[in-house]
C-alpha cells in the first residue's frame, strides 16, 4: 500500500470538517473512516485505496446527517481569532463557495484544500478526468462571478 496514513489523515479530517462543520464530529468521523478502512483488509491491497478512503468518509458524513436529521447545507461556522482583513477575506470566499452546488464545493475542497490530483478526484467521484476539469473550471468561473458581484476583485 503506497497510501501514507499521516498524509491522508489530515486530508480526510478536512473533508469531514467541510461536510459537518463541527470539530469533534469531524474527528470522530475521521477516526471511524480509518477504522473501517483497515477492517477491510481484502480491499487494501487491491483497487484504489485513496478513492475507497474518501468513499468511506463521504458515506459516514451522509449517515451522520441522516441520523441527526439535519440538513448539511444549513450548517455554517465562522472562523475565530484571525486578523480583521484575513477574516473578511476568508469569510467572503467561504460565503462565495457556499453559493455553489455541494458537488462543486466538494471538488474545490479536494483539489485546492486537500491538493489531490485530477486523477484522484476522478476516482473518488467516479467520473472522468475530463469531467473533473470541466466541473472545476465551472466552479472557478462561478466563484469569480460571485466575488466580482461582491466587489472583491483582488482575489
Amino acid at each position: 500500500m503506497s497510501l501514507s496514513i499521516h498524509d491522508q489523515y489530515d486530508k480526510i479530517y478536512k473533508y469531514c470538517y467541510f461536510k459537518v462543520k463541527d470539530k469533534q464530529t469531524a474527528e470522530d468521523l475521521t477516526q471511524e473512516t480509518f477504522l473501517r478502512y483497515f477492517s477491510q483488509k481484502s480491499y487494501i491491497n487491491k483497487g484504489k485505496p485513496l478513492a475507497y478512503l474518501y468513499t468511506i468518509a463521504k458515506n459516514l458524513c451522509i449517515d451522520f446527517y441522516r441520523k441527526s436529521g439535519r440538513d448539511e447545507r444549513l450548517n455554517e461556522e465562522v472562523p475565530a481569532n484571525d486578523e480583521v482583513t484575513a477574516f473578511e477575506t476568508s469569510y467572503a470566499v467561504k460565503q462565495a463557495v457556499s453559493t455553489l452546488p455541494v458537488e462543486l464545493q466538494e471538488m474545490l475542497l479536494l483539489r485546492y484544500a486537500n491538493e489531490l490530483s485530477i486523477n484522484e478526484i476522478a476516482q473518488i467521484m467516479n467520473i472522468s478526468r475530463f469531467s473533473v476539469y470541466r466541473r472545476l473550471n465551472k466552479a472557478l468561473d462561478l466563484l469569480k462571478g460571485v466575488l466580482r458581484k461582491e466587489d472583491f476583485n483582488e482575489i
